[in-house]
């Protein structure tokens, strides 16, 4: 809690400052977050204030609310491509990313608890974005984008989250989801230019070789790359209660689209198919998602390349012959 109000103080979030007539305030809260790394184990414990955003009026407390996030064939594109050309791929977190947005509406907030002194008629004055605020990720998102492309960088129209620079023989991109940045390109000086220029005006934080991005775990060899649902998987199973299932070998939840659009490409059919009857489910509807998920359980790291054949009779009626799929 403490260094979070001291990121708070830091970035000049509010003011003390009397309530004006007519004004309401909004209340804030505390919420608590254990902070995962890839596979699973703690990272770290963390605090954050939530403001009742829930409790602002819409023309008055915000106006625009739209933020666009990383789309899943932008995340394919790019890793492909970094693979293909054997592009490093980094990874940075900006540390308390909202906080940085500007607020240019007059909001009013209860002081945080813990920090309401007795006798204190006193609320705070929001200068900058706060977590649970309506406009909170709308606002991150332009200050990012003005910072980034005044450097050079151009948004892409098909994906607001993607930006590039190309000068000459030198090519570097970003893409950014929330708070979560990856960075590739053929240029190690144009790159590190770029991550110190972001530490330098948002604060963030360099992971490294990138790992985690998106709920998908990646890992990088002389082969290519490798993207895994595993610890994901395990979360769809554990929360079916179905850790001690059996496996299956044939598939047939909610969260397993999710995971299918990132990396489980195989189970498309099936999931489409169940989709189906969402609206009237019966019992064997439910025995087959289950069935899937013990699917899921069984075909963890098979990189098995299969083939199906097969023909019909004289299915072409202009060559009277056989088709073949």
């Amino acid at each position: 809690m403490q260094s979070e109000l001291q990121a708070l103080s830091d970035n000049h979030t509010w003011s003390l400052t009397p309530l004006p007539a007519g004004k309401k305030p909004i209340g804030c809260r505390w919420v608590y977050k254990i902070k995962l790394k890839s596979d699973g184990s703690v990272e770290r414990y963390k605090a954050r204030l939530v403001a009742k955003g829930f409790t602002q009026l819409e023309g008055v407390d915000y106006h625009d609310t739209f933020s666009p996030t990383a789309k899943l064939p932008t995340v394919h594109c790019l890793l492909a491509l970094a693979a293909a050309r054997n592009w490093p791929l980094h990874q940075l977190n900006v540390n308390n990313a909202f906080l940085h947005g500007d607020l240019y509406e007059e909001i009013y907030m209860l002081p945080p608890p813990g920090l309401r002194r007795q006798g204190e008629n006193l609320v705070c004055r929001l200068h900058k974005s706060l977590y649970g605020l309506k406009q909170a990720s709308h606002q991150w998102f332009a200050k990012f984008s003005q910072a980034i492309c005044s450097t050079g960088y151009i948004q892409s129209k098909a994906d607001y989250s993607l930006f590039t620079c190309h000068k000459e023989h030198s090519f570097t991109t970003l893409l950014i989801y929330v708070d979560d940045i990856v960075i590739t390109g053929n240029d190690l000086i144009a790159i590190s230019a770029l991550k110190d220029f972001l530490h330098r005006y948002f604060r963030t934080k360099d992971l490294g070789d990138l790992k985690y991005v998106l709920g998908i775990e990646v890992s990088r060899s002389k082969q290519g790359i490798f993207l895994s649902q595993r610890k994901y998987a395990f979360e769809i199973l554990k929360d079916a209660k179905l850790l001690g299932a059996a496996p299956v070998y044939f598939p047939m939840e909610k969260g397993l689209s999710y995971q299918i659009r990132k990396t489980r490409w195989s189970l498309n059919l099936f999931d489409h198919h169940k989709a189906r009857f969402m609206h009237a489910p019966r019992k064997p509807h439910m025995e087959a998602a289950l069935r899937i998920l013990c699917y899921l359980k069984n075909r963890q790291n098979d990189l098995t390349l299969r083939a199906f054949y097969d023909s019909d009779w004289a299915g072409c009626l202009i060559l009277e012959g056989l088709l073949q799929a």
